[in-house]
């Protein structure tokens, strides 16, 4: 769970993609003198790179897979926008809109951390990490011809982060892009010694200036400030085919992709067309897929995976259900509190509400017994805090101490979450619910749980947009009552419910983060002080908390991976004894139900599924499920 908006149908089941943050080990492609960066073709936050500069394509793909056929994939969010500057301001993007376009570097599936030149062949950058330079490949080209130039580079970075707060805040260090050469970009930073800025940099998704400041086929002038249904130029695989909007997208595969050949494409993109369909309703998509109408859904319910596939298709093997692991992210994930609202902003209040959450209960009477009780932020990682803080850790946690507030917990008690599961577990947590509430001012008057001052009852919404959410929050709508709470559920269409959590128009949502296994930048968006208050940002509580801050500072400044972990875990304890979320469920593992047509190189990529990026048309299998050739 990452993002403002339900995951589309593809990154639902790119999930297993690693999160890609790289900038830490390099590799030398050419000679330099002692005061000149040296350029470089990729770059690895962890251990040196996996593939050298001359390598021909990554292990993972097969080289020799066949392209055609059609993959069909089900989305749930709708669209009504192809300008993908505005993903998280305006409109809603189509799924797939990724598929049109390159970026400066790309990462591989099979490291924790490394990516490789793509529009740009190699980086440099000084030791102090004031700047970068990539150098672009001279045959980096536009779906129409046209070559990708220092300008493209320039224009795309200045247009995103002046139209997307979130780009904004994430490139808020670049000072500077300006075309240094007929084929190369610099950016620089307003500070030294941030090692993640390079790689942050080379995530950049680069546009065409020309295409976007000419006129539409309406002959009006384009406007990169405004939604569009104009199929965009992009540099990519794939482009617009055809389109209902709001209701399918086709992307056909470009025949003359100018990266084709590059090492980092072989063995990828190879289906002809891949098409999304849309359901607004998660029961009519499950009958939809079951009835061969998409191939390939990655399943979100525990109950579905349990009951929901037991239909001639799988009895007889044309339809596969499989788990793949999750290896290349943790995450948190559960009920996010608006700390800007009353009660939340007492952590006594949200430390009982938590004690009010039964996941053992439900677990067992809703989930089949398929997640496991989220207790990190960092879910289920090597960068997990466990025990107490030692060494590094507890050096952070006490100079932390020294910028803000850190609960005394975090040095003296290990994190756990509240046990239920019986009916003398839930009468403690009960009582120990109560206790906290009683401390923080709110006192039963009459079945109701009231502000002892004011008298006003406690009363909240729960903000959802899919009725899956419904059946586990009715369960804890029903604890809540039974200590005099409120808790009314307000269900809300997707568009909606991205305006809302967009603008911070709720009480309690549910949502989390996903994390990569190389925290950095990113941390400031989530739980940062100066993202709390920016409309659209991922601090979706409204976390402002100084010794956060510092933590996140020493993530970001880190002095090599030792010192990035024990940073980590110390935001990571910090974050949990504040209380800022009532911790979830998760599945390290990603559910898969497929129609028996494709095939994927053998192993799959540790990191990643894999899907469907290395994935192809398999015409034999394809013929024995039968519904289309």
């Amino acid at each position: 769970m990452k993002d403002l908006k339900p995951l589309s149908a593809w990154r639902r089941i790119a999930v297993g993609v690693a999160i890609a943050v790289v900038g830490l080990s390099l590799v030398a492609q050419t000679p330099a003198t002692a005061d000149e960066p040296q350029w470089r073709h990729g770059v690895s936050l962890i251990g040196p790179l996996k593939y050298p500069a001359d390598y021909k394509h990554f292990d993972y793909v097969n080289v020799n897979a066949p392209k055609g056929g059609t993959l069909r994939l089900g989305d749930s969010s709708g669209f009504d926008n192809f300008n993908i500057v505005l993903t998280s301001v305006k409109g809603n993007i189509a799924p797939g809109a990724d598929l049109i376009y390159e970026r400066l570097m790309t990462a591989s599936l099979d490291e924790i951390s490394s990516e490789y030149g793509d529009i740009a062949e190699a980086l440099k950058y000084p030791d102090d990490y004031s700047s970068v330079t990539f150098r672009l490949r001279p045959d980096a080209r536009w779906q129409d011809g046209e070559p990708i130039t220092p300008e493209d580079v320039v224009w795309s970075f200045e247009v995103q982060t002046a139209n997307d707060p979130q780009q904004q805040f994430y490139y808020s260090h670049v000072k500077k892009a300006e075309a240094t050469g007929p084929h190369e970009v610099t950016f620089s930073f307003d500070q030294s010694g941030n090692r993640e800025l390079p790689q942050i940099v080379g995530e950049l998704r680069i546009l065409p200036k020309h295409w976007w400041t000419a006129n539409g086929a309406d002959g009006q002038p384009r406007d990169i400030t405004r939604t569009t249904l104009e199929p965009p130029l992009g540099s990519g695989p794939y482009k617009i085919k055809s389109f209902e909007a709001g209701k399918t997208i086709t992307y056909e595969r470009v025949k003359d992709y100018w990266a084709a050949n590059q090492p980092f494409a072989i063995g990828t993109n190879n289906f002809d067309e891949i098409r999304y369909d849309i359901y607004r309703d998660d029961s009519v998509e499950l009958e939809a897929f079951k009835g061969d109408n998409f191939d390939f859904r990655s399943e979100s319910s525990a109950k579905n995976w349990a009951t929901a596939y037991d239909i001639p298709a799988k009895a007889d093997g044309r339809i596969i259900l499989e788990k793949f692991p999750e290896r290349a992210s943790g995450a948190m994930s559960g009920f996010v509190m608006n700390l800007r609202r009353s009660p939340f902003n007492d952590d006594r209040v949200r430390l009982a509400l938590s004690y009010l959450f039964d996941f053992e209960e439900i677990n067992r009477t809703i989930f089949f017994g398929q997640y496991e009780h989220v207790d990190s932020y960092f879910y289920p990682t090597e960068l997990m805090s466990r025990g107490l803080p030692e060494g590094r850790e507890l050096e952070i946690l006490q100079a932390a101490k020294e910028k803000g507030p850190v609960p005394a917990e975090v040095f003296t008690t290990p994190f756990k979450n509240p046990v239920g599961g019986n009916p003398t577990l839930k009468r403690a947590n009960q009582r120990e619910a109560l206790k906290l509430l009683n401390a923080a001012g709110w006192v039963i008057d009459g079945g109701r749980l009231v502000n002892a001052k004011t008298r006003e009852p406690m009363r909240f919404e729960l903000l959802i947009s899919s009725p899956l959410f419904e059946r586990v929050a009715l369960p804890y709508k029903a604890a809540l009552a039974a200590v005099g709470i409120d808790l009314g559920i307000r269900q809300v269409d997707t568009s909606q419910y991205i305006n809302r959590v967009i603008k911070r128009d709720f009480d309690m949502i549910v949502s989390g983060w996903a994390e990569s296994l190389s925290p950095g930048n990113e941390q400031q968006e989530y739980f940062g002080s100066a993202s709390a208050d920016r409309d659209g940002s991922k601090n979706y509580g409204g976390i402002k908390n100084p010794a956060v801050d510092f933590v996140i500072h020493e993530i970001i400044y880190n002095k090599g991976r030792d010192d990035l972990v024990a940073a980590t875990k110390a935001l990571d304890r910090l974050l949990l004894w504040n209380h800022y979320v009532i911790p979830g469920w998760t599945l390290p593992a990603i559910r898969i139900a497929r129609w028996d047509r494709f095939s994927h190189p053998d192993p799959l990529p540790k990191y990643s599924t894999g899907l469907p990026t290395i994935w192809w048309w398999d015409a034999a299998k394809a013929a024995k499920t039968g519904g289309r050739s």
